[in-house]
C-alpha cells in the first residue's frame, strides 16, 4: 500500500507536434492523443530526433511520446511547491517616487 503511494506510472502514446518559426511566431506546442490530461508533477519525453524547421515556416509532426504520471507523494510536493513559487508574486510593491 505504501508504495503505490511513492510509485510512478509510465505509458506511450502517440503525440503530434506543430512548430512554427516566422516574423509574427516562434513556437512549438505538443499535443498529446486521447485528450490525456497532464498533472502537476507528471513528466512527457517526446522520441526521435531534434527538430529543427527552416525560418518562415510551420510543419508538423507525428512522434511517440512517454508520459510518466506522478506519485500522490510527487503530485502533492509539487502543487506545494507552486504555490510558494506563485505567492512570490505578491510580494510586489511599488515606489511613487524615483528609485535613486
Amino acid at each position: 500500500m505504501a508504495m503505490a503511494f511513492l510509485a510512478n506510472h509510465s505509458f506511450e502514446t502517440p503525440c503530434t507536434i506543430t512548430v512554427e518559426q516566422s516574423p509574427e511566431h516562434f513556437h512549438a506546442h505538443v499535443e498529446l492523443s486521447d485528450e490525456i490530461e497532464i498533472q502537476p508533477g507528471d513528466k512527457v519525453q517526446v522520441h526521435g530526433a531534434p527538430i529543427s524547421i527552416p525560418f518562415g515556416t510551420r510543419q508538423v509532426f507525428e512522434r511517440r511520446a512517454t508520459v510518466t504520471r506522478a506519485s500522490p507523494l510527487a503530485r502533492s510536493l509539487t502543487k506545494i511547491a507552486a504555490y510558494f513559487d506563485l505567492a512570490e508574486l505578491y510580494e510586489v510593491s511599488f515606489n511613487a517616487g524615483r528609485i535613486k
